[in-house]
């Protein structure tokens, strides 16, 4: 078993940012101002096969404060939901607290330069392959996929393999 494969036995909690993790980075406006985000359905499977084949708790972790994503979040049932979140480091260590956990027993997936420092504290970070270069050179794992066509289901189902 290698270092990498150690790392991932022990996450318990997996969280993500939002933007540019669950979606693309884009957003939709209908013509009363309404925004609106694509989000992919692959990534609600890996919360799902999560808990149900590995026991891995799953939660957002992001600066955004929105009803569309609360409501994205509710549908998913999530287990954290932290919206508008500008200190992402203190909102992990007000989690492993409450949990009960160690920070190398949390996984982070992020894309962009204020998900750094909570990628450098958990015990597994990755990033879609579409994330900001600063984050690449941080992270344990470089997905394939893009951010909001499924890099969620995809760190989730390296999860649930080495598990």
């Amino acid at each position: 078993m290698n270092e990498l494969s150690e790392k991932l036995v022990k996450i318990k909690l997996l969280l993500t940012d939002v933007d540019g993790v669950l979606t693309d980075t884009g957003v939709y406006y209908s013509v009363s101002g309404e925004e609106l985000k694509r989000f992919s359905l692959r990534d609600g499977m890996g919360v799902q096969r999560l808990r149900e084949l590995v026991k891995v708790k799953v939660g957002i972790v992001t600066r955004e404060k929105s009803l569309l994503v609360r409501k994205r979040a509710d549908k998913l049932d999530l287990d954290e939901i932290h919206l508008g979140s500008k200190n992402k480091l203190k909102v992990l260590k007000n989690i492993c607290i409450e949990r009960n956990l160690e920070y190398s027993q949390v996984a982070y997936i992020g894309d962009d330069v204020n998900d750094l420092e909570i990628i450098e504290a958990v015990g597994v970070s990755a990033c879609p392959a579409d994330a900001m270069k600063d984050v690449k050179e941080k992270v344990d794992i470089i997905l394939e996929t893009n951010g909001g066509h499924g890099a969620f289901r995809e760190f989730a189902e390296i999860i649930i393999e080495e598990n």
